[in-house]
């Protein structure tokens, strides 16, 4: 198993731009497809955007793609998501979770391991 913790979420204003981080631990971080997701209050989670173990390729939502950048440095166990031009609809806690030698799909049921969430607020 892998551990997972994600940090950077904040308050922003709309247009602004965010970074958040997930450090995972515990197993073999380079064998693992990483994704981000979502969840807004009343609503289920949904998929961000996701990258292979072997870190190409990288997967999108649409309501995100162009936008959103995920990457990930191996060397430090670590993924990232770069958000820029924020909507006050990106409001929601943003997980990140593991897939096993995954492709990085969209499908929550894919994903094995989840971190705890961070909580990202657009809004003026």
């Amino acid at each position: 198993q892998v551990q997972l913790v994600e940090s950077g979420g904040g308050l922003v204003q709309p247009g602004a731009s965010l970074g958040v981080s997930c450090a995972a631990s515990g197993h073999t971080f380079s064998n693992y497809a990483m994704g981000w997701f979502r969840q807004a209050p009343g609503k289920e989670r949904e998929f961000v955007a996701a990258i292979s173990w072997y870190g190409f390729p990288t997967n999108y939502a649409d309501s995100v793609k162009g936008r959103f950048t995920i990457s990930r440095d191996n060397a430090k166990n670590t993924v990232y998501l770069q958000m820029n031009s924020l909507k006050p609809e990106d409001t929601a806690v943003y997980y990140c979770a593991a897939d096993l030698f995954g492709s990085g799909t969209p499908e929550v049921g894919d994903y094995a391991n989840w971190g705890q969430g961070t909580q990202v607020t657009v809004s003026s």
